[in-house]
């Protein structure tokens, strides 16, 4: 019979993180200064009161099971409301003795995830406005390839305090996070500047700009063709295609790096969009350093 989950201390959390992400007991334990069996025991006591395996035990060390991923997930976005406490009630103190919100009343470090384009473009400006009002904020910033879970997934796994992803499309927020459309962008052909006859060039591609709002429409044109040259993100495409190398079907942000090199022509109304915001859990969201950023984000978006 299960126990209770209530009565789970965030030791047992440390360690139940710490063994997913070394991959095994013995490794927990080193990295927090334990003993594997202190380890060992620590685990299956929170099994017993979450009512469930959360490892696979093996000769090539501990992996989680699907309830395990979930629960370290949870567990490390639990120990994440720990760390932010005292500067919450700091915060919330120094703001009622002067009477309003100062300065100085939100402090402490800021965790965020977003894709590279984003990361160059659209934090920069707000991540300015949010260290001009709060100086105690220290960002910390992860670009993440927006493949797979993206910079959503790393919300989903306390990871990240705040995530700029992609929205959407294949792109929809793990269930019980919360999303902002910041910012839709509409995609552009970009091909080699001067070029002749750029539809029929190869077209360039990379991972990262494979939402389904977008393979729809490329379904639908019958002058893209099927064969891609593959690079490893934006940046690149842009640059073999200023070499003459292809053209490219590229959204707003990852243009803002383009050169002389290249043209850029509108695809029409009827061309692809993509949504992009932030995301984060319904817990980081009340904080205040989230919910700042997020003023900023949207001032920007204003």
């Amino acid at each position: 019979m299960a126990g209770s989950t209530a009565d789970l201390l965030p030791q047992e959390l440390r360690i139940l993180v710490a063994v997913a992400e070394s991959g095994g007991f013995t490794a927990a334990a080193t990295a927090l200064g334990l003993t594997q069996s202190a380890v060992s025991h620590s685990v299956r006591g929170t099994e017993a009161k979450v009512g469930t395996v959360l490892f696979e035990r093996g000769r090539g060390g501990a992996t989680p099971t699907p309830a395990g991923d979930r629960a370290v997930a949870l567990g490390r976005r639990i120990l994440r409301m720990y760390e932010v406490l005292g500067a919450e009630a700091r915060g919330a103190g120094r703001s009622g003795a002067g009477g309003g919100a100062g300065r100085d009343t939100v402090e402490g470090v800021l965790r965020i995830a977003a894709f590279r384009s984003a990361a160059l473009h659209l934090l920069p400006p707000a991540l300015e406005r949010l260290a001009a009002r709060h100086p105690g904020i220290r960002p910390e910033v992860r670009v993440v390839r927006e493949i797979g879970a993206g910079a959503a997934g790393e919300v989903a796994a306390g990871r990240a305090d705040l995530g700029i992803a992609t929205l959407g499309g294949s792109h929809d927020a793990p269930p019980g996070l919360l999303t902002g459309v910041l910012a839709q962008e509409a995609y552009r052909l970009v091909h080699p500047a001067g070029h002749p006859d750029p539809k029929g060039l190869p077209l360039m591609d990379w991972d990262e700009n494979c939402g389904s709002y977008t393979r729809s429409w490329w379904r639908a044109q019958d002058w893209i063709p099927r064969a891609t040259v593959k690079a490893e993100d934006d940046a690149m495409v842009l640059t073999m295609v200023g070499r003459g190398l292809g053209m490219a079907i590229m959204p707003e942000l990852s243009l803002r790096e383009a050169t002389g090199a290249v043209d850029i022509t509108d695809l029409g109304p009827g061309g692809p969009v993509r949504q992009v915001g932030y995301v984060t859990t319904p817990e980081s969201a009340s904080t205040l350093a989230v919910r700042a950023l997020i003023r900023e984000l949207r001032s920007e978006k204003g």
